[in-house]
């Protein structure tokens, strides 16, 4: 069972925001688009406006349901600050990624709120400590928010190996998913119109998605997606038992939206005075 409790308002908030997210991913195939164009590069500002109200309405709505406290922000920060730190250390060398697999397990101890928050937090702040951004950033804090928040959202009762074996697989389709999102948001526009894996403005929804699932498997698929999905799996299975117990250890020590109460200090008998005879 996650820590932090999803508030019906934070639900809302939720499937609206990945609602819009998807429509930012796959517009081309039901609005004819100028395959011709660049990367989407005008769109990205378009796709921040979006993002970053929702990531603002989802933290207050978090905070006034009790899902999110003073601490778990701090624990928020924490993290995505870990996770911006891991990045460097795998992105662009043959798909192997360090930053997933945390995502994923915070995203198991925290909830799909703090999942969905921390995938978007993570990728933004890995881009500013790497110099990474650019018009594919804000659909890679979409993607991630994603992991984040399908992690939260994996069955609450398993345990033990079956915990670990359920996260791994969430992984490595995860890591797939990931991969064939960010070939979405540029894939109408990035290699013409005169090509047997072209984008076809206005072509049948089928006819674009067999041309779409095509490209993906000739270029990540078999090569990015799987070092991805192998690097989330290895680290899940090694690290996974003892960070879950680290997370889950700092949790209840924090007591995660526990109610704040005062009590009455105990009174205190004058300065200077003696008790006099009985």
């Amino acid at each position: 069972m996650s820590v932090l409790r999803v508030a019906p308002r934070t639900a809302v908030v939720l499937v609206l925001a990945s609602a819009a997210a998807l429509a930012t991913f796959t517009w081309p195939f039901f609005v004819p688009a100028d395959p011709e164009g660049t990367a989407r590069t005008g769109e990205a500002p378009l796709v921040f406006l979006v993002v970053l109200p929702v990531l603002v309405a989802l933290v207050l709505a978090e905070l006034s349901s009790g899902g999110i406290d003073s601490k778990a922000l701090a624990m928020l920060g924490v993290l995505a600050a870990v996770n911006a730190a891991l990045r460097p250390l795998g992105a662009g060398t043959a798909g192997i990624e360090t930053v997933f697999f945390l995502l994923v397990l915070a995203g198991r101890v925290f909830g799909p709120g703090f999942g969905f928050l921390l995938g978007s937090t993570s990728l933004f702040a890995s881009a500013l400590l790497t110099a990474g951004v650019g018009p594919w950033l804000p659909f890679q804090m979409l993607a991630a928010s994603w992991i984040g928040l399908g992690a939260g959202l994996l069955p609450a009762r398993l345990r033990g190996r079956a915990e670990i074996a359920a996260l791994a697989g969430y992984g490595v389709l995860a890591a797939y998913g990931y991969g064939l999102l960010m070939n979405l948001w540029f894939w109408p526009f990035s290699i013409g119109a005169d090509t047997q894996l072209s984008y076809v403005a206005g072509a049948p929804l089928l006819e674009n998605l067999h041309r779409f699932a095509v490209f993906t498997a000739v270029t990540s698929t078999f090569g990015w997606d799987t070092g991805r999905a192998i690097t989330t799996a290895v680290a899940i299975v090694l690290a996974g038992p003892a960070v879950l117990a680290a997370l889950r250890r700092a949790a209840r020590r924090a007591a995660f939206g526990a109610p704040v109460t005062f009590a009455a200090p105990d009174p205190q008998p004058a300065t200077g005075t003696t008790p006099g005879p009985p």
